[in-house]
């Protein structure tokens, strides 16, 4: 296994870097392909010559872009998912709390149920499922141009992470036949919809209790009668 391969699937993202810990927005989003490690945006002008690969976050997990991996490995039947009008895979399989039991199509590595006709639902678990039949890694590899790669993509990086984040509120589209839609429970994928109903859902508890008592009717004060 290359060593960015194994990097991209086991580093640790959206963790503090050591370097620029007293620096804002400096969770490690990037990856160098270069060095095999995760940076952070401060991070980028000391990679001017290495190729780098963005990192981003849904429902607390990385995913890369489609069009970025297919740069560097064969992602064919490998589930992408549509979030915000960009086709994602996962790094590594999602945590569930015990396999499926549905009879159905499911990833060949971690019984994560799936579409038809994908079989992995990470890129993780096409690496592992052929590292298992034994098979050579170099058949699912790319020679990658680095220039597509190249700092130049980063230098006018935003730093508060709008452009790198995908939001939980955005919904998935699952790239399939049945294009089958989660996340957003109204099946309308995108900020509009989803964001009005966590606008009210995060009115929360307290607002709540603050204008029941806001709305309370001041009656006559009640003394206590004299003893």
């Amino acid at each position: 296994m290359p060593g960015w391969l194994g990097g991209l699937v086991e580093e640790s993202f959206f963790v503090g870097c050591g370097t620029h810990e007293n620096r804002r927005k400096n969770e490690k989003n990037i990856f160098c392909l270069g060095c095999c490690t995760s940076i952070c945006p401060h991070c980028v002008p000391a990679h001017p010559s290495h190729p780098l690969s963005r990192v981003r976050r849904y429902v607390y997990n990385d995913v890369v872009r489609l069009e970025d991996l297919e740069k560097l490995i064969d992602c064919s039947f490998v589930q992408p998912y549509t979030i915000n009008s960009a086709k994602v895979v996962f790094l590594k399989p999602r945590p569930q709390s015990r396999p499926s039991k549905v009879a159905g199509n499911t990833c060949s590595t971690c019984d994560r149920i799936l579409q038809e006709p994908f079989r992995f639902c990470s890129l993780s678990c096409k690496v592992d499922h052929v590292l298992l039949q034994g098979e050579d890694l170099s058949s699912i590899l790319f020679r990658f141009d680095e220039s597509e790669l190249a700092f130049s993509r980063f230098e006018n990086l935003r730093m508060d992470n709008s452009d790198l984040l995908l939001d939980d509120d955005g919904g998935a589209v699952l790239e399939g036949p049945m294009q089958s839609k989660v996340g957003s429970p109204s099946g309308h994928a995108g900020r509009g919809s989803s964001g009005t109903k966590k606008n009210k859902s995060n009115a929360g508890f307290f607002p709540q209790i603050v204008l029941s008592l806001n709305n309370r009717r001041k009656g006559a004060p009640h003394r206590s009668p004299l003893s």
